[in-house]
C-alpha cells in the first residue's frame, strides 16, 4: 500500500537565534523562532509523515504548550516520528523538499540535511531530496521575514507487517 504525505512550516527569522535547517546550523545573522529549535524543513517532513499515516500533525504529537519541548532539537523530534512510522509497518519509498528562502544561500548544506533526514528516517539517502529557492525579492520570505519549507513523500506499507494486540 502506498500514502502520501504533505507538510509545510514558516518560521520568522529574527536576530540572535541559530539558522538550523535540516538539523544542520547554516551561518547566518538571522535564525527561526519557534518553541523548539525552529527548525522549519523538519517540521515539514514531520507534518508529512505523520500525515501520511493519518495521525494528526505534529502540534498533537509535540504540542508548543508542553515545556519539554522547549528548544528541543526536531532531529530528536523526527527519530520519534520515525518510529511511529516504522511500529506501524510503513517505510519511506521517497521525500522531496524545497525550502523557501532569499538569503543565506543554502545548497553547500544540502547534502548534509539529506543525510541527516535519512539517517532519522532509516532510509537511503537516494531517497531523500531537498532544495533550496529564492523567492526573488517577493513575499514575505523574500523581505527575510520568515522561511518556509514544503515536503512531500511516499511511505509504503512493510510486506508481512500486521498490527496484532
Amino acid at each position: 500500500m502506498l500514502k502520501i504525505g504533505y507538510g509545510e512550516d514558516t518560521h520568522r527569522l529574527i536576530a540572535d537565534r541559530p539558522l538550523i535547517l535540516g538539523g544542520v546550523t547554516v551561518p547566518f545573522h538571522l535564525g527561526l523562532l519557534g518553541h523548539s529549535d525552529a527548525d522549519a524543513l523538519i517540521h515539514a517532513v514531520m507534518d508529512a509523515v505523520i500525515g501520511a499515516l493519518g495521525n494528526g500533525d505534529i502540534g498533537l504529537h509535540f504540542p508548543d504548550s508542553d515545556d519539554k519541548y522547549k528548544g528541543i532539537s526536531s532531529m530528536m523530534l523526527l527519530k520519534n516520528v520515525s518510529q511511529l512510522l516504522h511500529g506501524s509497518g510503513y517505510t519511506i519509498g521517497n521525500i522531496d523538499c524545497t525550502i523557501i528562502a532569499q538569503q543565506p544561500k543554502l545548497r553547500p548544506h544540502i547534502d548534509n540535511m539529506c543525510r541527516n533526514i535519512a539517517d532519522a528516517l532509516l532510509c537511503d539517502v537516494s531517497q531523500v531530496n531537498v532544495k533550496a529557492t529564492t523567492p526573488e525579492g517577493c513575499n514575505a520570505e523574500g523581505n527575510l521575514e520568515c522561511i518556509t519549507a514544503r515536503c512531500v513523500l511516499t511511505i509504503t506499507r512493510v510486506e508481512g507487517f500486521s498490527l496484532r494486540s
